[in-house]
């Protein structure tokens, strides 16, 4: 609930000449927290509980909606949660899981260390709270092994983990009392003598500004999800990346995206039971032509069901998967939708290849074998995925799709960005006060474990959490943060005023800039594509409050925005043309192309692409605005840290101040 009217100060500004209402502006100069954290998932609200459960400091948490967002919102087959193992007779260690982690390349090894030695705190506070993690009767939770994983670390409390850790971790929020502040889209970052001051925010329900004094900001707004059209992301979520980086934050690895193909209506991965029971893929044309396309690449039909097979374990797309993997049918799926114009289906009703009963000979082993052991060797695709994964059903069932009725449009698309904010092992970024958790923070690298993600998320909540409840004491005067907000609102004043005064085409304007993005910077990266892309966005925004309107102040919130995708799109698409002309080959989820370069039989020309190479993996691009303008620079990793880990000294540091310098 927002302050009463007794502790607001109302400003009105007007436009010369504007024939719609004058916009208004409050400020809430009585109110403050020692910090406010921004998103309402489940890395935001950990955070919010953990300050409050230390007890030291006061906390708000600012949301457009608690509904929102990519943790209440997605899943997949078996969403994974990845933490050190606790169960089985497995050698693990904290280091052993900071070393793999650190292995996947462009990771900071203090960051790594981290995420290994408070993963089971993390874990097992999830668990405390009821998020259903499966034991056995010993009270052990066992593991499996997930991608890019040798010790069976990860677990799962079924396709919607993080939505049931979201809301264990909402209920905690608000039996601790939690401010949680709803309906506020935050617009700017308030600082003074470059550190944080307070937060400016915009009401999305009557387009008013309110802005709050706080001495730290936790920004846990999830990955740019809205500079993509074909996108995994969940529709409600956007991102709000640009306010840390107009902030004056550095980023990091913003080239290492994850990518997938899923549903587009509804978005939801396809991976897992979805692939392994060979449902029908096929294509539609204009003329309303089908076209099972996997059989003219693969040649016979046993191939071309093994590599669908293989998608379930290899759902990311990889580009070292494309020579000799599954990855090419990701190829193949983009080639028929962004290349050729045709809509990719997934059918379970029918086999493929006109079977009316598949031949498992034909299989490879490790498919055949799979299916043989979940009794799953008959009948149609729907029949077998009855058979291992009934919820999978359900799931689409409840998101208003019958896959026994219908078949399922999907796309090659954008999941997960790698790379975000750089921030030091208290996940606090290069301005003093701003600390950025979950997704939005650039802590994976290139390639990562399946599901450490949500570990991360938990990780990083703690940490910025610890640093801000027991680190060096810091307050802005009142006078100061007043000077900051005042500026602020007179400037994003101007901004409202204008776009109000233009014609209603943010809409269009937003999935306009995210079409382009999926065509010139999604997972297949053409230069020529890439510099007209960035060349259009730049352009739009320096021209954004002449071109860019909405119809009211209640839609204020869409310019708003846009003009957050495009500063995304624009420091991205520079990322990934710096890496080119630095780097140059393929790596990761992401295929670079170069006319030289390797092509795989039966592809076209566009997709001659640079092998992945070893090289440059021990380095970090980062990136940040200089005078408003992208700047990138290269710089070797952190090291894995190898501090005194003799008890005693330890445990002196911990008794002193928490070892927290």
């Amino acid at each position: 609930m927002l302050p009463d009217s007794r502790s607001m100060l109302t400003a009105v500004f007007t436009s010369v000449g504007s024939e719609k209402e004058a916009f208004v502006a409050e400020f809430d100069f009585g109110r403050f927290f020692d910090a406010i954290v921004i998103g309402s998932g489940a890395a935001g609200y950990s955070a919010a509980c953990r300050i409050a459960k230390f007890g030291r400091k006061t906390c708000a948490l600012v949301t457009e909606g608690v509904n929102i967002g990519t943790s209440r919102n997605t899943g997949s087959d078996k969403q994974t949660y990845y933490k050190l193992g606790l169960g089985g007779d497995s050698a693990d260690s904290v280091v052993g899981m900071a070393r793999d982690l650190f292995s996947g390349g462009a990771v900071d090894g203090d960051n790594a260390l981290c995420e290994a030695a408070l993963s089971a705190q993390s874990f097992l506070n999830l668990a405390e709270l009821g998020v259903p993690f499966p034991v056995n009767r010993y009270g052990e939770y066992v593991g499996y092994k997930t991608d890019h994983d040798k010790y069976a670390r990860a677990t799962s409390a079924g396709p919607l983990t993080s939505k049931l850790m979201t809301e264990a971790l909402q209920s905690d929020a608000e039996n601790r009392g939690v401010n949680i502040l709803s309906d506020l889209l935050a617009i700017e970052i308030l600082k003074h003598g470059g550190r944080v001051c307070g937060l400016l925010c915009l009401r999305k329900a009557d387009g008013r500004l309110i802005s709050f004094r706080c001495d730290s900001v936790i920004m846990a707004t999830g990955g740019p999800a809205g500079i993509y059209f074909d996108s995994v992301y969940p529709a409600c979520h956007t991102g709000s990346s640009s306010l840390a980086l107009l902030a004056g934050a550095s980023f990091q690895n913003l080239t290492e995206w994850q990518y997938g193909l899923a549903s587009t209506a509804p978005r939801w991965n396809v991976s897992g039971t979805y692939m392994q029971v060979l449902p029908r893929m096929y294509s539609v044309g204009s003329d309303g032509t089908e076209h099972e396309f996997t059989l003219d690449f693969f040649g016979d039909c046993g191939t071309a069901l093994s590599a669908l097979f293989l998608k379930g374990y290899q759902w990311p797309f990889d580009c070292a998967k494309i020579e000799n993997g599954s990855s090419v049918i990701d190829l193949l799926v983009y080639r028929e939708s962004i290349l050729y114009g045709r809509r990719v289906f997934l059918d379970y009703r029918t086999n493929p290849f006109g079977a009316r009963e598949i031949d498992y000979s034909l299989l490879s082993e490790e498919a055949r074998t799979y299916l043989e052991k979940a009794g799953a060797c008959f009948g149609t695709p729907f029949d077998r995925l009855m058979k291992m994964n009934p919820p999978a059903i359900e799931l689409y069932r409840s998101k208003g799709v019958d896959l026994e009725t219908e078949p399922l449009e999907i796309a090659l698309c954008a999941q997960h960005n790698n790379g975000g904010a750089s921030v030091d092992l208290w996940w606090q970024t290069s301005v003093p006060g701003l600390f950025v958790i979950g997704e939005a923070a650039g802590t994976h690298g290139i390639k990562r474990p399946g599901g450490s993600a949500l570990n991360a998320g938990q990780v990083g909540a703690l940490r910025a959490a610890e640093y801000i409840s027991f680190g060096p004491k810091t307050k802005t005067m009142f006078h100061d943060y007043k000077m900051s907000a005042l500026s602020a609102v007179e400037r994003q004043t101007l901004f409202c005023n204008a776009v109000l005064a233009n014609k209603d085409n943010a809409d269009g304007m937003i999935a306009y800039s995210a079409k382009r993005m999926s065509g010139a910077g999604g997972a297949i990266r053409e230069i020529r594509s890439m510099l007209s892309a960035l060349s259009e966005t730049e352009s739009e925004l320096e021209n954004f409050t002449s071109v860019v309107g909405v119809k009211s102040k209640e839609e204020l919130y869409k310019a708003y925005k846009l003009f957050d995708i495009l500063n995304m799109e624009r420091v991205v698409l520079y990322a990934m043309l710096d890496y080119m002309k630095t780097v140059g080959f393929s790596r990761g989820s992401s295929l670079y192309t170069d006319k030289n370069g390797i092509l795989r039989d039966g592809l076209e020309e566009l997709f001659r692409f640079c092998p992945e190479k070893q090289e440059y993996t021990d380095m970090i691009q980062e990136i940040m605005l200089v005078d408003g303008k992208p700047c990138v620079h290269w710089r070797a990793r952190r090291p894995i840290p190898d501090d005194d880990r003799f008890f005693e000294n330890v445990w002196a540091g911990y008794r002193k101040n928490r070892n927290i310098y």
